[in-house]
């Protein structure tokens, strides 16, 4: 009894410690998508994506590094709204997107914390885009 005592703070205060290790701003270093058994990773050499993360909220920018004066590379994307964390299963509810079709749905993943890093991992489904597919991110912490 005393130690199941003991051990419902630590339980809690790593709970805790989850939302507080999310809150802060996060860069994406790999993205790989999984559909129809396949992986394939994201380019990302080109361009930059930040994730932001408040007690409630989260948003995103992602553009490409050239300003936006190559017009093959030319990319922007943003967006963001409410988030829940419940124990290691995060759900976004997309609120803002400039691509428009992502408005109020929610994507739920699973998130773990390796020392700086942060891995996100679920699955992006809209059936009425044909979207079907797991994906992988990992971010580090700003400083």
């Amino acid at each position: 009894m005393k130690f199941a005592f003991c051990a419902l703070p630590l339980l809690f205060a790593t709970a805790c410690q989850s939302k507080n290790e999310l809150k802060g701003s996060w860069e994406l270093v790999a993205a790989q998508k999984i559909e129809a058994g396949k992986t394939t990773s994201d380019d990302l050499s080109g361009r930059k994506m930040i994730k932001i993360l408040n007690d409630t909220h989260f948003s995103f920018l992602n553009h490409d590094l050239n300003a936006g004066k190559d017009s093959a590379t030319a990319f922007f994307a943003g967006g963001g709204g409410t988030y829940t964390l419940k124990g290691d299963q995060y759900t976004e509810q997309v609120d803002y997107c400039s691509y428009r079709p992502y408005e109020g749905k929610s994507f739920q993943f699973t998130i773990a914390f390796h020392q700086d890093t942060l891995i996100q991992t679920g699955k992006e489904e809209i059936k009425e885009l044909g979207i079907n597919h797991t994906i992988v991110e990992k971010y580090v912490r700003v400083k």
